[in-house]
């Protein structure tokens, strides 16, 4: 029965035919490439060289492959929540019912303040992308540019963000593929030159270098790499046949883990000695993606590089402005954001939260540029938590809506996508996301003389998250929700 009626809720709002109500138009292509390309950025194309300098090969693998597992269970826990329940807002509302109102207002204005502050980082990073090719042209003109096309991509229709995301992952996308077949031809000789084999693994004391603490800091590097997986949840609300297309894109997550982190790690920690003082640069010149492609004899490997990291930055900035909006709409919805916030225009889209966020990530670049930049860091080192803090957020409503689901009576068969392995796989990444939140910037606690400044903009993103959480806590008096009391009934979910 619950089947039934989730398959004729995804016909009827397909088509948009309501006005109150976001338009599902974001197909299965779409969301396939966005969970493909979703955290492809500068984590992979500049910091992967940093992780394997830092703590070799070995290391830098293995901190990639734990992180990837613990992510990989983050979207199955997600894709069971997204795929029976597809609502924009995600795990601010799954909180909201099935932990605690308190808990999902906290997550929602925190994930809002995390993309808009993305965005305003976003514009900042296309400022120095641009410079390359333009060293004297001005900031403003660039930023201003990427600004309002992301704008427009996001205000046309949900179509033009999905179209726009779909390209940016392609590019992306077909870079890391055409990168692993390069390097792959070069460690077996069969592009000419000397066959590389693994010796780049015994290079000193490779694969592994470094001490625990050393392969922890990676550790937490990696982690921050993988944060943006979750807006395939984001984009559940407004996917055609989500009960079918979440579960296909959630799937895609272990092979793109694979593919794009681990085996490009792999190339580069084999053709690249991890003693190559030039992987601790975040200088496109010298990306590990450059070098093994200058390697290859491949020319104007720096400029190609460029314009690929380019596409990265208005990849995250495009998603940043729809994620954050679409939290904003949907915690209106939910009665805990203003409601000019819940309305929609013709087109299905939450203006007035994509002005407004865009008007934060404006106001928050323009900030680093006229002021000294001293609040905008501490601004963006804040952010860094968040992403942890709305995993261990997804994993833990992930535990709670399972247990109030056969705790009320339904029968597991009923769910449209079974997440596998639990309560192992939620269990499993909540411990290890906890580890990263109060394990990250250890180094400022290390030595005679304790970076107390480093330490508070380290951590300054959990009393944020705390201040809402209790607050609102306090204010309405809410309490955890009881199993039996937990709203799972389809019907109780509109635009499905």
């Amino acid at each position: 029965m619950e089947n039934h009626q989730l398959q004729l809720k995804d016909e009827n709002n397909e088509h948009g035919q309501s006005a109150n109500h976001l338009k599902r138009k974001l197909k299965s292509r779409h969301l396939t490439m966005i969970s493909l390309g979703g955290t492809i950025g500068t984590g992979l194309f500049l910091g992967s060289g940093l992780a394997i300098h830092t703590a070799g090969p070995g290391g830098a693998l293995l901190a990639y492959g734990v992180i990837g597992i613990m992510v990989y269970f983050v979207m199955t826990s997600l894709g069971e929540l997204a795929s029976f329940m597809p609502v924009s807002g995600s795990f601010s509302t799954y909180a909201t019912r099935f932990i605690d109102p308190a808990l999902g207002f906290a997550l929602g204005w925190n994930y809002w303040y995390s993309w808009a502050m993305t965005l305003a980082a976003e514009l900042s990073a296309s400022t120095l992308v641009m410079k390359f090719w333009f060293p004297d042209s001005p900031s403003l003109l660039w930023s201003g540019l990427f600004l309002v096309l992301i704008f427009l991509l996001n205000y046309l229709s949900v179509k033009g963000y999905g179209e726009g995301e779909y390209w940016f992952s392609f590019i992306k996308v077909a870079t890391v593929v055409i990168f692993i077949i390069v390097g792959v031809l070069m460690i077996f000789g069969i592009m000419g030159g000397e066959v590389i084999g693994f010796k780049n693994f015994t290079v000193q004391d490779a694969p592994f270098h470094g001490s625990i603490l050393t392969f922890l800091g990676i550790f937490l590097a990696a982690g921050f790499s993988f944060q943006g997986t979750e807006i395939v949840g984001v984009t559940a609300g407004e996917s055609e046949n989500p009960s079918k297309n979440v579960p296909k894109a959630v799937r895609s997550i272990f092979w793109r883990i694979l593919l794009f982190y681990i085996l490009a790690i792999l190339v580069i920690g084999l053709i690249v000695p991890y003693t190559n003082d030039n992987l601790l640069s975040d200088n496109v010149m010298v990306s590990p993606f450059t070098i093994v492609f200058q390697k290859a004899g491949l020319a104007f490997a720096a400029s190609i590089m460029n314009a690929i990291i380019l596409t990265a930055v208005l990849s995250a900035g495009n998603s940043s402005l729809y994620a954050s909006a679409r939290m904003l709409y949907a915690m209106a919805q939910e009665g805990q954001a203003p409601r000019s916030f819940g309305k929609l225009n013709k087109r299905g889209i939450p203006v007035a939260a994509l002005v407004t966020t865009t008007l934060v990530g404006m106001l928050a670049f323009l900030a680093s540029i006229f002021g000294d930049g001293k609040i905008y860091v501490w601004l963006m080192n804040s952010v860094g938590v968040t992403g942890f803090i709305f995993w261990i957020g997804i994993a833990v409503s992930h535990y709670r809506f399972r247990k109030a689901y056969t705790a009320q009576g339904y029968s597991l068969d009923k769910l449209p996508y079974h997440a596998k392995w639990y309560p192992f796989g939620p269990i499993f990444a909540f411990i290890v996301c906890l580890v990263v939140i109060f394990a990250q910037d250890y180094q400022a606690f290390l030595g005679e003389n304790i970076d107390w400044g480093g330490i508070v903009a380290a951590y300054l993103g959990i009393p944020l998250f705390f201040i809402l959480w209790l607050g609102y806590k306090m204010k309405r008096k809410t309490k955890v929700i009881p199993l039996q009391e937990c709203k799972i009934d389809i019907n109780d979910f509109e635009g499905k």
